[in-house]
This record gives structure tokens, C-alpha cells and sequence, in this order.
């Protein structure tokens, strides 16, 4: 191994922290105000989460707050968590992309 080049100083009762890790989730309805999401893991109601969303061929990045979460299905092998996110104040050009992204969404579905 490596040589240690900052002394680890060891914590005497109990210090927190918490780990921001990016996980798969289906977005089943969007809107300008929010999401609602379905995740093989329970959100915290209240919570703020870093949601990447993928609007076509742009990624965006937006802060939201998990407004109710509830199991929606239960199979053999997994449960499924379905929950709601109102986005936290997204940025105007995430706002921009969001309602081109709705906007193709609905023409689309008018052309079939």
C-alpha cells in the first residue's frame, strides 16, 4: 500500500455524514413543477436528491424534494416504490429543456 500522507485521527463518540450515489430510476409522468418516480428503494419523505434526467439527447441535473413515497408493486423478487418530487428551484435553462421535452411528449402522442 501507499504511504500515508494525512494522519487519520480517530473519532471519539459518533460523527454522521451521508453518501450521494446515483441510482436507476423510471420517471413515469413529469411535469414543470415535478416527477413521479418509481424505485426498486424507498425515498425519505422530505429529502432533497440530485435527480439526472435524460430529456431526449440532453441530460439535465435538478434538485428535488420527495413529496410522498409508498410501495406501488411487490413481485417475488423485488418491490417497487412509486414516489412524487416536486423540483426544488431548477435553473431556467433545466426549466427551458423540461418544457421543450413535455412539448415534444405531446405532439408526438398527437401524431399517432
Amino acid at each position: 500500500m501507499g504511504e500515508q500522507r494525512h494522519e487519520r485521527v480517530p473519532i471519539l463518540g459518533e460523527l454522521r455524514g451521508e453518501v450521494m450515489i446515483f441510482q436507476p430510476l423510471t420517471i413515469t409522468q413529469i411535469s414543470l413543477g415535478g416527477a413521479r418516480v418509481e424505485t426498486a428503494f424507498p425515498l425519505h419523505l422530505d429529502s432533497l436528491h440530485d435527480f439526472r434526467l435524460t430529456l431526449g439527447g440532453l441530460s439535465v441535473v435538478v434538485k428535488g424534494r420527495i413529496v410522498h413515497c409508498r410501495i406501488s408493486d411487490v413481485d417475488q423478487e423485488q418491490v417497487t416504490y412509486r414516489a412524487g418530487v416536486e423540483f426544488v428551484e431548477p435553473p431556467e435553462r433545466v426549466r427551458e429543456a423540461i418544457a421543450e421535452f413535455i412539448t415534444r411528449l405531446k405532439e408526438a402522442r398527437e401524431k399517432v
